[in-house]
């Protein structure tokens, strides 16, 4: 077994990797950026190393600095969590070229996996049912018609050959709506895996996702833990998940059948680790069709773990290890009903709009059947640059019912001062007739209407900082037990007339001056009736008009990329950009200008 592992990764899911080390009696390193300096993780682990500022992409997603790190700190293996670089065969091919054990899949099964219409040929070719579509990539739009008119039919979904996660996913409903999906879909894959390869699958307008958790090991056992029933989605992300299925959705024969199915799928790709077979079942016709495999644990691995008793990190860990699993199919037994709730900083009322900041006092629910898996604390921060999860909330109880009374109860207890969260829509939602019925419930989640009646009574009051008190950072060279370290503190300024003398003995640096009060700074502009003002914060993606330009109400005037979802901003009404505050890759602020838009004048 390994002496020590790094996790590349951030949040809740490195702080539940640590905490299955802990338990193996296994030493555990973190990695951070300099936004998540004072995060929880970085002091969840028995070391911690900054991996630099600037986007993931200088950090998280920096192979060449994980695997400094992991040299430095004498990590034999690296778990990647979820995301990142946790599907990234160039990755799990460097940690082996560096000697570093990756949690994990082989590269190949990745790799195979990773493609969608390569892992659509490998299911066929296995036997397994894949959704009607194409197995290969469609090149234009042109091709992309003439087989959804031959082939498929209408609706069809156009996918992105490397997507995931929601991402890459459009609809076309008619034949108008297919170049803008296509073009769409291709830029999301471009945009997210560098790929923007494309291809088609019929579109089934309300199947269930309905997904089975495998683990493999290196011994050629491969078993199975039931299934999840992850059809509680908006945008095509999970809100809520449960385990198992309703049982009037998903029987035991059935549950033999989709079983059977993920093992197959593992085997084909001769897996290894933790993984999870994603699928669209129609309980109608009670046909199970493969959507993708997903070559990681799962954000929703929780559920399982709580009907099944199965710790699938440790699992995971053991089979990189080379040990062979604690457990064969016959030992899988299901037990209860277990829900879990994404806690994520949105604000479900505006369409589920991203909405970062800092959080004030924080209070996780407990009792009986009650598991909190958090990445944040008191004074904590969801940053707009990562993704707006702050914790799964998951109950375990004796059946649905009961599970679900027992979920409302919980979120009842959770506190979290300062943000708006998916508290209140998930209150809602898990009190509606269609929850209790086992809808998917997309009905819902489409209606603006019901969507603002799961808003809070009171806005949460966002926790501000003492925005006079000014911070100074400092350098030293300190030295422990014969080592030097350089050090960095960022802190409270010293008082006027006190001056802090650097290690090396020279001058404290001049200038700086002080942080402006919030009365001197620059204001923004006046809001209006024709002023339009961005709803969140984030990146400005896409302009999609000019300035003089008539737009028509409805009208998409720009894309804002905000906790890795693209946020369309339409035109509340018919007129002229008589103003346009926006200019393509610049970040923008919650309640800042975008445009004023001016009727147009009659003739």
């Amino acid at each position: 077994m390994f002496s020590k592992i790094l996790v590349a990764n951030r949040g809740e899911i490195a702080i539940r990797v640590f905490r299955a080390c802990r338990e193996m009696g296994i030493a555990t390193v973190a990695v951070y950026s300099e936004t998540d300096r004072d995060a929880l993780h970085p002091k969840m682990a028995d070391e911690a190393y900054n991996l630099g500022d600037g986007p993931a992409a200088d950090n998280y997603l920096n192979i060449e600095k994980i695997l400094q790190v992991a040299k430095e700190s004498g990590a034999e293996a690296i778990h990647p969590g979820y995301g990142f670089l946790a599907e990234n065969a160039p990755f799990a091919r460097a940690c082996d070229e560096a000697g570093v054990v990756f949690i994990g899949p082989p590269a190949s099964a990745i790799d195979a996996m990773g493609s969608k219409t390569r892992a659509r040929e490998l299911m066929k070719e296995a036997g397994v049912p894949i959704v009607p579509g194409t197995t290969e990539a469609v090149d234009t739009v042109e091709d992309a018609m003439r087989i959804a008119k031959d082939e498929i039919g209408f609706p069809v979904a156009v996918k992105a050959s490397g997507g995931g996660g929601g991402k890459g996913f459009r609809v076309a409903l008619t034949e108008d709506e297919l170049q803008g999906a296509f073009e769409g879909a291709s830029r999301e894959g471009e945009k997210f895996f560098s790929d923007p390869t494309v291809y088609l699958e019929r579109y089934l307008p309300n199947p269930r996702h309905v997904e089975v958790q495998v683990l493999a090991d290196k011994h050629g056992n491969v078993i199975h833990l039931g299934e999840r029933d992850c059809s509680i989605q908006r945008r095509h992300q999970k809100v809520i998940e449960e385990a198992p299925a309703p049982e009037w959705v998903v029987d035991e024969e059935t549950r033999e059948r989709i079983g059977k199915i993920g093992v197959d799928a593992a085997k084909a790709v001769d897996y290894v680790g933790a993984g999870t077979i994603e699928g669209l079942f129609s309980s109608d016709t009670n046909e199970y069709f493969f959507l993708e495999m997903n070559t990681r644990v799962q954000v929703e691995h929780c559920v399982t773990e709580m009907v099944t008793g199965i710790d699938i990190v440790k699992q995971g860990i053991k089979a990189a290890a080379g040990e062979e699993l604690d457990y064969q199919q016959e030992d899988v037994v299901l037990r209860g009903h277990a829900i879990e709730c994404r806690i994520n900083a949105e604000n479900a009322a505006r369409n589920f709009a991203p909405a970062p900041g800092k959080v004030g006092s924080y209070k996780e629910p407990t009792g009986p059947g009650v598991r909190v898996d958090s990445g944040l604390e008191a004074g904590g921060e969801v940053s707009p640059m990562y993704d707006p999860m702050v914790s799964k909330l998951i109950v375990w109880d004796a059946d649905r019912e009961q599970a679900t009374k027992r979920m409302i109860r919980a979120l009842d207890e959770y506190l979290i001062e300062g943000l708006t969260t998916l508290i209140p829509f998930h209150k809602t939602l898990l009190q509606t007739e269609e929850w209790a019925k086992g809808d998917t419930c997309k009905e819902l989640l489409e209606d603006k209407e019901w969507l603002k009646s799961t808003a809070p009574a009171e806005a949460p009051k966002p926790v501000v900082e003492d925005e006079d008190e000014e911070t100074a950072e400092s350098k030293y060279l300190v030295e422990v037990s014969g080592k030097r370290f350089d050090v960095r503190v960022v802190g409270p300024a010293l008082s006027a007339g006190v001056v802090a003398a650097p290690a090396n003995g020279a001058a404290p640096a001049a200038g700086g001056g002080r942080k402006p009060k919030r009365g001197e700074r620059k204001g923004g502009a006046a809001g209006g009736p024709d002023l339009v003002e961005s709803p969140l914060q984030g990146n400005m993606w896409k302009v999609l008009v000019e300035q003089g330009q008539s737009v028509e109400e409805g009208q998409l005037i720009c894309i804002i990329e905000a906790m890795k979802m693209e946020n369309e901003i339409t035109a509340p009404k018919a007129g002229v950009v008589e103003e346009l505050h926006v200019k393509e890759g610049e970040p923008i602020q919650t309640g800042a200008p975008i445009a004023k838009i001016v009727a147009a004048a009659a003739e």
